[in-house]
């Protein structure tokens, strides 16, 4: 009878907060989506407007790689299958990685470019590859959607630009990043990737949290200006792994530091979790039907002087909570990641920190990966290579040679051929054959080797 009460309340303040969600006005239209669960047991830990209906946008990313992933175990393709750039995938909006027409990649590679650069038009080249067509994978998304039991997600595309009755929920957004996390225990990697390289461009994860949070590990960050700014994130700490889902915040900074916030109420529990409210396991949580909000003008009104971006998700948050482009504190709790400290006093975001080198990406098979443009790969390096072979070649020798220590008088110039002149070398040779005379030759010789160096 205690339990049926206990979920009554909670059903009668979901109910509360889905009313005041229809009928607020455009002032109040930030009200934001929460979720934070175990990622074992998927005991729900907080929740707020959790089974509220919302626009994933590229969140949706997780439900393309979770449809590939079972492909692959299914044995449908591998993680070497090349897929081809068609016309519709080049033709995707930004967020992309911009390959041309006919580009080639591996499954392994499309989906690190997916994780990392949210790559809009690498995910329409997976679903093609993977279902034959659009609507052939989404099919796959959807019917997977299903059996997961993400009874209020409907997938329209495979990367989450707006489209009409794409939708989810932070509630079945946890089942998703949890499903992944418990079915495909070989492909945790892909969540956690910080940075990834391709010939000489290096491209961040958006998720800000991974090498700033301590422990995070996944999963994927979404923007478009119907849903705001979007996460689902993991973290794990002393063997315990969260899942917390953050829908609608107004920056990606603000979005960080509320997952942030959330991870350190869970970890803060010290694993008493039966001292929370029993809110009972995620499948359990009741959906509300209703239309998910549309937060556009909010997001990306004329307020806003730069345009809102996963590109630009890193704006500014001050430690009052405005956003100094609005002038607004409609952030609530925002302030400075930096600023985000746990009871114990320890900082718990802080600058990027990158704890490993880049992950490569190519395209191409394993076997014969193409080769990046010369101008694009190795221009800037040869101009860097100049410059540092000038100064090297004229100064450094003459410097050197005052000393007139024989081992080093004649390794420099072997080390720079370049500028030993035709007639240099019979100048300088006259020392080496007369030691006696070495000082006075040295003397004079700094004097000719000097001019050019001017």
């Amino acid at each position: 009878m205690t339990g049926f009460s206990q979920f009554s309340r909670r059903a009668l303040i979901l109910a509360v907060a889905a009313a005041a969600l229809t009928t607020q006005s455009s002032g109040t239209a930030r009200a934001e989506a929460q979720l934070l669960i175990e990622a074992a047991t998927g005991k729900v830990l907080h929740a707020e407007n959790a089974t509220y209906p919302w626009y994933p946008a590229s969140v949706t990313k997780l439900m393309t790689a979770y449809t590939t992933l079972r492909a692959i175990k299914q044995k449908k393709i591998t993680y070497n299958t090349l897929l081809t750039m068609s016309r519709n995938a080049v033709a995707q909006q930004p967020t992309k990685m911009g390959f041309k027409l006919g580009t080639t990649l591996t499954v392994d590679n499309a989906l690190k470019m997916l994780m990392v650069k949210s790559a809009n038009d690498v995910a329409v080249a997976i679903a093609e590859g993977v279902g034959g067509s659009l609507e052939g994978f989404a099919d796959m998304m959807n019917a997977d959607a299903r059996r997961l039991g993400m009874s209020q997600s409907h997938f329209i595309n495979p990367n989450g630009l707006p489209s009409e009755g794409h939708v989810s929920s932070a509630r079945d957004l946890g089942m998703l990043a949890r499903a992944l996390i418990l079915e495909f225990p070989e492909a945790d990697s892909y969540w956690h990737i910080h940075s990834i390289r391709y010939g000489n461009r290096i491209m961040r994860n958006y998720n800000s949290l991974i090498d700033r949070y301590p422990g995070a590990d996944g999963m994927k960050t979404g923007f478009i200006c119907a849903s705001g700014y979007n996460v689902a994130a993991s973290a794990t700490r002393n063997g315990r792994r969260l899942i917390a889902v953050v829908l609608g915040s107004y920056s990606g900074a603000v979005r960080a530091q509320k997952a942030a916030q959330l991870f350190e109420r869970g970890f803060g529990s010290g694993g008493l979790t039966w001292l929370t409210p029993a809110l009972g396991t995620i499948d359990a949580l009741a959906p509300i039907d209703a239309q998910p909000p549309n937060l556009r003008e909010e997001m990306c009104g004329a307020h806003r002087r730069k345009p809102p971006s996963e590109d630009n998700q890193e704006e500014e948050v001050t430690a009052a909570g405005q956003n100094p482009e609005s002038g607004e504190a409609g952030t609530g709790q925002a302030f400075m990641l930096s600023n985000l400290k746990p009871s114990a006093g320890k900082f718990v975001l802080g600058p990027p920190v990158d704890t490993t080198p880049p992950v490569v990406v190519f395209t191409g098979s394993p076997e014969s990966p193409d080769t990046i443009p010369a101008v694009a790969a190795h221009g800037p390096k040869k101009k860097k290579e100049k410059v540092a072979a000038k100064p090297a070649a004229d100064a450094k020798p003459s410097a050197e040679a005052k000393p007139a220590a024989a081992p080093k008088t004649a390794a420099k110039p072997a080390a720079a051929p370049k500028p030993a002149a035709a007639a240099k070398p019979a100048v300088a040779a006259k020392p080496a054959a007369a030691p006696a005379a070495a000082k006075p030759a040295a003397a004079a010789k700094p004097k000719v080797s000097s001019a050019p160096a001017q």
